[in-house]
């Protein structure tokens, strides 16, 4: 799930380049108010995996974040996009080693989450807030390609790239 600010952020800087062609896994995929799946699908990715703790819109495999590594294996998606999900897990570091581990080297790594501020959105959880300077120590193992606050509501946006 994601607002406006997500999806602009997403098509600011992500390049049809980025996408075509492409294994991608959306993680957290259930699209209850916004998705960028169809901007991105309509890059033409090879494939488009979507992901979720429950069946729904978006979801093609219910599948947990801290299972996917041992359930699709490592280093198996170019472009790896999670909006709105990280201050959902209450194991946010291996969520993270995950994330990072699914991920291709040289492969790209989409994160929008909430930040101080940001109200309680228990769907089902709400444990955690981060600032930049988290994604910035999250990510050190990365080169940071974007990183941004979400000027419309307290949270932050991180495009990296797998090295």
């Amino acid at each position: 799930m994601c607002n406006i600010n997500c999806l602009v952020f997403a098509v600011k800087h992500l390049s049809q380049k980025e996408v075509k062609g492409k294994k991608i896994i959306e993680i957290g995929s259930l699209n209850v108010n916004g998705s960028l799946r169809p901007v991105l699908e309509s890059w033409q990715p090879d494939k488009y995996l979507g992901i979720d703790l429950q069946k729904g819109p978006g979801v093609d495999m219910v599948c947990r974040v801290e299972e996917m590594v041992e359930v699709l294996g490592k280093e198996s998606f170019d472009l790896v996009v999670a909006t709105e999900l990280l201050e959902h897990i209450k194991s946010w570091r291996l969520a993270i080693s995950n994330i990072k581990n699914i991920c291709k080297p040289g492969g790209t790594i989409l994160i929008t989450t909430r930040s101080i501020g940001f109200g309680y959105h228990g769907y089902p959880n709400d444990f955690w807030r981060y600032e930049l300077k988290d994604m910035k120590k999250i990510f050190s193992d990365c080169r940071i390609l974007a990183l941004e606050k979400d000027s419309l509501k307290p949270g932050v946006f991180a495009k990296v790239k797998k090295v």
